[in-house]
């Protein structure tokens, strides 16, 4: 006997009506998930702030930043990296709604550069890009969770079918709904949420202290592993892939897992 999940819950929690000619704008579990991750993560990093006495009216400039980085990086790198041709013929796209395509690559390269605009003007106060990155990793991982369990909730981001007793059929997605497949967005939520548990515990025990590099170093390999891991494990997400040994989101993640060892190399030499 074959047994399985069935997951049939609706992706909207409920619409906003028109409202003077605009709308209707539905209310979704994955943008309420997005939000949550970042609100939480921005009370977390009050207490890294208050811990480490770095001046607390800094968190809402640092929260603004990490937003519109992470968007705008998530968007151009999904066009960049699946749908090149949208970047160039209709480049609005990337910031206008509804945002159907975030890239965690392209995420993490726009990450970068909101810390680096963020941290330029702050090294007075001691939030160098290196302590800021590695702090602000704690953070992304919890992100990270909320917004892998968002496409859960959106059944979108599939795995391949599995006769595993977890395998899940998705019927709201049209494309996958008959076969019970691998959950793979729960995989990378709790791989998530592990991974914000234990950075979360080495800031707590090295606090000011933390080697430089060590939490941006084992959040690139642990995070970027598994996705090359679990790449084998999920459908696709365009047709493209289907003729390369390894899919973008691998290829992606094999020059960022190397630069995250090189991390925490560095990290142990300045620690000796």
């Amino acid at each position: 006997m074959i047994s399985y999940i069935l997951w049939d819950v609706n992706p909207e929690i409920f619409t906003i009506p028109e409202i003077f000619g605009y709308g209707p704008f539905p209310v979704r579990w994955y943008g309420l998930l997005f939000a949550g991750g970042f609100l939480i993560g921005q009370q977390i990093m009050v207490h890294i702030f208050k811990k480490e006495r770095k001046p607390l009216e800094d968190i809402d400039a640092l929260t603004l930043y990490m937003v519109i980085s992470t968007v705008l990086g998530a968007r151009i790198g999904h066009f960049l990296f699946y749908e090149p041709e949208t970047l160039f013929t209709r480049p609005l796209d990337v910031i206008i709604p509804p945002y159907s395509g975030l890239a965690s690559h392209g995420a993490v390269i726009g990450i970068i550069a909101g810390l680096y605009l963020y941290s330029r003007s702050r090294k007075a106060t001691g939030q160098t890009f290196a302590w800021v990155a590695d702090r602000i990793v704690i953070l992304v991982a919890l992100a990270g969770s909320f917004i892998r369990f968002g496409n859960f909730m959106n059944s979108e981001i599939v795995g391949t079918p599995t006769d595993m007793p977890w395998g899940v059929i998705f019927k709201q997605n049209l494309e996958f709904q008959q076969i019970p497949r691998h959950p793979s967005q729960l995989y990378e939520s709790i791989s998530c949420m592990i991974l914000f548990v234990l950075l979360f515990w080495l800031w707590n025990k090295f606090k000011e202290n933390t080697p430089r590099g060590l939490l941006v170093g084992i959040f690139f390999v642990w995070v970027f592993t598994l996705r090359f891991l679990y790449e084998f494990i999920k459908e696709n997400q365009e047709s493209f892939e289907a003729n390369y040994a390894l899919n973008m989101g691998q290829i992606l993640s094999i020059p960022v897992v190397l630069l995250g060892i090189y991390f925490i190399l560095q990290s142990r030499k300045r620690a000796v």
